[in-house]
């Protein structure tokens, strides 16, 4: 991965022997790993800083207790940072790798697909505000990210899907092989099994991405498809869903979107929703007011002056950009995705 500096993913390691190895490389580290974590990771090392679970972590009063943590412990420009746990979890460590010093070393060991196919590959780190999610952040890389597939084993099958949302998201905009691969699973259990295929080209799409625009002057801006409506969806409904649970839904959104926009075949918008609903990700919602889900995108980071803005597609794998969606026509794709 090539961003303000190289580094690697490294795919299907053991991350006992990894973090071992990279203790023993710095004089102080503090790992930062979610609490219900705790008896899984069965850590020896004195500095863990153990945080909520899921989003509620990416708030400010954590990263004020972490710095205190880092602070107390005298962690210096030559020491690092680990975070181990779901995508929420890396983006807090990153963020305050970013912020620590000015910008001290980060590692990755992501432990849902989600964060191993997305949030902790590319740089991006971010908490959340009251006005809306990742509204505050850098793009500060982490030296390495490991990916250890035994993590995959522990997650319900309800997590799983929702990280392959993040996948069917990378192989609509980019690489149609991870769409004919899951067409080919019968069901969750057969994508389970190719899971380090799945992981290893949605990561190598989001490498390339990354490498050719890294503080998202546009060409990373593909890999928000599906994001803008879907990180409505998780602020208004407070992150009761999981991630790739919005992204599903905020998928047909774009996808419906660009039917109106783009000439999209429907036919494309119905097969991803057959794969989606397959692997039991939801494809529409429950009214939960067309005005507030408004505000909400128009805040959103990615918008310009209230201005709607939305990556669709008008081909598979073939991104197109949305710019000042009229509101009437944003209104109408809501009202395609209601159940």
């Amino acid at each position: 991965m090539r961003s303000e500096h190289t580094y690697q993913v490294r795919i299907g390691v053991d991350h006992r022997v990894e973090l071992a190895r990279l203790l023993q490389g710095y004089s102080k580290v503090l790992i930062i790993a979610p609490r219900a974590l705790q008896d899984l990771l069965s850590l020896s090392h004195p500095d863990v800083f153990y945080t909520e679970d899921g989003e509620s972590q990416k708030d400010i009063s954590t990263v004020v207790q972490i710095w205190d943590a880092l602070g107390e412990m005298q962690l210096g420009r030559k020491d690092a940072i680990v975070g181990i746990g779901g995508g929420a979890t890396t983006d807090l460590a990153g963020f305050v790798a970013a912020t620590w010093l000015r910008g001290v070393h980060w590692h990755a060991i992501p432990t849902t697909l989600a964060a191993m196919v997305d949030a902790s590959v590319g740089g991006k780190t971010g908490i959340n505000t009251q006005s809306g999610k990742n509204l505050v952040g850098a793009f500060h890389s982490p030296q390495q990210v490991i990916i250890d597939r035994q993590f995959l084993d522990t997650l319900s099958d309800r997590e799983f899907s929702a990280g392959l949302a993040e996948v069917i998201k990378t192989g609509i905009i980019a690489d149609v092989s991870i769409l004919d691969l899951l067409n080919g699973s019968a069901d969750l259990r057969g994508a389970r099994s190719l899971a380090i295929e799945l992981i290893s080209k949605s990561v190598a799409v989001k490498a390339d991405v990354v490498s050719e625009d890294f503080k998202e002057g546009k060409l990373r801006e593909i890999l928000n498809f599906g994001h803008t409506f879907g990180h409505a969806i998780e602020k208004h409904e407070q992150f009761s869903l999981r991630h790739g649970e919005a992204v599903s839904i905020g998928i047909m959104y774009a996808l419906y979107l660009s039917e109106e926009l783009a000439d999209l075949d429907p036919s494309v918008s119905s097969g991803i929703a057959e794969l989606l609903k397959n692997f039991g990700l939801p494809i529409a919602t429950a009214d939960l007011g067309w005005p507030e889900l408004l505000t909400l995108m128009q805040g959103d980071k990615k918008a310009r002056a209230q201005e709607l803005r939305f990556i669709g597609i008008d081909r598979i794998s073939h991104p197109v950009w949305f710019e000042g969606v009229p509101i009437d026509i944003a209104a109408k794709v809501y009202e395609r995705i209601l159940l």
